[in-house]
């Protein structure tokens, strides 16, 4: 089993590649879209200097793989040098896809849009698989563990900063469709990465706790779970109804508590994975 789940990651890595390098070909290069990382910098650099995209990518990859090795260690420089060695040379090869499609690059927004959906996909593909595409979040993983400053932060601040550089060079609009791919981008990888939520799972506070779970159980054929909490206001102690239900009977739910009870509290959250409930 480790020996399958070790070539379903890398066949995972190599797909998550290989569409980012045709995407990077074929859409962003040519939209001269700067959507920050070291292809960023590559896309900038390539139009002031006509320096090859593929080894900037891997210069900038190099470089980062190095500061990894230096403050990071072995172990968490190893996750990165597949994507390090592998993604320029597809950005190389994939190059020439461009002879042979052409697109139309009149309507912007859509090419945006449809680049930030493949985006977030190849990016939702290589987070599962375990590995990094190395490069520029490097820096931000070395922030973190010398100096305690969040990734997330430190990131979001590094790619607005390439961001920015491209603003300088490409102009405004082009760092507004930027901004878009990028938040496309983000929805799509989480999509990915946690899958489409079929559940809902209620956190239920309320006076008729009776009346409550009757009409989950005897209602809508449902089990629930009653959980002892402490309140963090007046330090009372409190019963919490937990119950998980398909997103189809949401509005069931949030109906029939608000006739039994005006005045319960409750918190829906997505329920991603269920298992083991009877």
């Amino acid at each position: 089993m480790k020996k399958y789940d070790k070539y379903k990651r890398l066949f995972l890595i190599s797909i998550s590649l290989l569409l980012s390098a045709i995407l990077y070909n074929l859409l962003l290069l040519p939209l001269s879209l700067v959507t920050g990382g070291a292809a960023g910098i590559a896309t900038i650099t390539y139009y002031l200097y006509n320096i090859n995209p593929a080894l900037m990518i891997f210069l900038i990859s190099a470089a980062c793989s190095l500061i990894s090795y230096m403050y990071l260690g072995k172990e968490k420089t190893a996750g990165s040098l597949i994507a390090c060695i592998i993604y320029p040379f597809l950005v190389e090869i994939t190059s020439c896809l461009t002879k042979f499609i052409k697109i139309d690059t009149n309507d912007i927004l859509l090419l945006v849009l449809f680049a930030g959906v493949l985006s977030g996909i190849a990016n939702g593909l290589m987070y599962k698989s375990g590995y990094t595409r190395g490069g520029l979040p490097v820096i931000s993983q070395v922030l973190f563990e010398k100096l305690k400053i969040s990734i997330a932060k430190s990131s979001m601040i590094i790619n607005m900063i390439v961001v920015l550089f491209g603003t300088f060079f490409f102009g405004t609009t082009k760092a507004l469709y930027a901004i878009i791919f990028l938040y496309i981008n983000s929805i799509v990888m989480d999509k990915v990465l946690l899958g489409i939520s079929n559940n809902k799972a209620f956190y239920i506070v309320t006076q008729k706790e009776e009346e409550v779970k009757k009409y989950i159980i005897d209602n809508l054929n449902h089990t629930i779970t009653i959980l002892d909490v402490t309140g963090g206001f007046l330090d009372k102690k409190k019963k919490v109804i937990l119950t998980v239900i398909p997103s189809r009977e949401y509005y069931y739910v949030t109906e029939g508590i608000k006739k039994i009870d005006k005045n319960a509290f409750f918190v829906v959250t997505d329920a991603y994975q269920v298992e083991g409930a009877k």
